[in-house]
């Protein structure tokens, strides 16, 4: 059986806080490896301890959720980008980080979190790590605007993770040479099957964002339902899930800078 790689997912959330050992044990079975990200300090801690337990399968990155910036004072910020730093080599990527403009809208939080933003693309070029990248808005105007700030602050290397653009907005990213992430949505979106097609794919990635966005639409996702975006663009380019695999996994470990076992 192919197995198969989730770069993005949260299972330190409180969806899996009754059967967390089971998931991951049902998860072991399907997958090669899962990329859990820490939103905010307090997460990452659990996110660090997780991977501590299941070396070798489960890897990290840690950053601050754009809806967690409101509210942290400058001393707050500095003592998690110290957190991060001194658990450097513990993580894969600094992320998620980015720009929300469903949840945030006011000017001044915004701004706000654009400083953070940029300030934490300064840590993962410091200590030359990849961006695991949130950015939401109803059009693609946070996906736009994150490409020109990435861009700007010469970061190379990004994963645009839940991409949900349109298939012009993927070929900008990816004639940067940024990866695109297709969540297991997919399965609801015609642009995304378009970018599955369409997009090169030895800059495409998967991902669940597990306990969000199941293909289920009323279930909780799960790391091993990432088989569906493997099946998707197989699907779409008319070529074997297998071929996919390969591809996905040597895209994992060039921008992770990880080597499965």
């Amino acid at each position: 059986m192919v197995k198969i790689i989730d770069i993005h997912c949260h299972l330190t959330f409180k969806e899996y806080n009754t059967d967390r050992k089971q998931v991951i044990e049902d998860a072991r079975e399907a997958l090669r490896g899962i990329v859990i990200s820490g939103v905010e300090p307090e997460d990452s801690k659990k996110v660090l301890e997780l991977a501590t337990l299941h070396e070798g399968f489960i890897f990290t990155t840690l950053g601050l959720h754009p809806i967690h910036v409101e509210g942290r004072t400058d001393q707050e910020i500095d003592e998690y980008e110290e957190f991060i730093s001194e658990n450097k080599r513990r993580i894969v990527g600094i992320g998620e980080i980015g720009l929300d403009y469903h949840w945030v809208r006011d000017p001044l939080k915004l701004k706000r979190a654009r400083e953070i933003f940029v300030e934490f693309l300064g840590l993962a070029k410091e200590f030359d790590l990849p961006v695991v990248l949130h950015l939401r808005s109803t059009g693609e105007e946070a996906f736009e605007e994150g490409l020109k700030i990435i861009s700007d602050e010469d970061v190379r290397k990004a994963v645009f993770h839940c991409f949900t653009g349109r298939p012009q907005l993927a070929d900008m990213i990816c004639e940067e040479g940024y990866y695109i992430s297709l969540p297991t949505s997919i399965v609801r979106s015609k642009s995304m099957k378009k970018v599955a097609k369409k997009a090169p794919l030895s800059l495409l990635l998967t991902e669940t964002d597990a306990p969000y966005l199941s293909p289920d639409e009323e279930e909780r996702n799960l790391p091993q339902k990432v088989r569906v975006v493997y099946e998707e663009i197989a699907r779409q380019r008319k070529i074997t899930v297998e071929m996919v695999d390969e591809k996905i996994e040597n895209n994992f470990e060039r921008l992770f800078g990880v080597t499965l076992r």
